[in-house]
């Protein structure tokens, strides 16, 4: 079974950064798609950024578009989020879900085969 594990978040300031982190417990052993959600309190969980299965290809939306990174060591079997600008609307808990191959049009929770447990990210000044 394959576990996910985030790190890297706290508490910043707005206009702030931060960079998560993403390892897999283990190897998945096919080319997997990374995606990075968020949930705020009473809200549904989001896409925040997807990078497919080759590193090749990544999507943001709109809300995250030129601040939000997200990049992969595949021989590590680790993806990053990094996050600039951060603002007070981007706090929440941020998870990262894996799945075997896939695409950057996979931008809904239940596309993600594997999940990490959240890690909280507060912007407040």
């Amino acid at each position: 079974q394959v576990q996910l594990v985030e790190s890297g978040g706290g508490l910043v300031q707005p206009g702030g950064s931060l960079r998560l982190s993403c390892a897999a417990s283990t190897r998945i052993g096919s080319p997997f798609s990374v995606g990075w959600f968020r949930q705020a309190p009473g809200k549904e969980r989001e896409i925040v950024g997807v990078i497919n299965w080759s590193g090749g290809d990544t999507y943001y939306p709109d809300s995250v578009k030129g601040r939000f990174t997200i990049s992969r060591d595949m021989a590590k079997n680790m993806a990053y989020l990094q996050m600039n600008s951060l603002k007070f609307e981007d706090t929440a808990v941020y998870y990262c879900g894996a799945r075997r191959f896939g695409t950057t049009s996979m931008r809904a929770p239940k596309d993600y085969e594997y999940w990490g447990q959240g890690t909280q990210v507060t912007v407040s000044s």
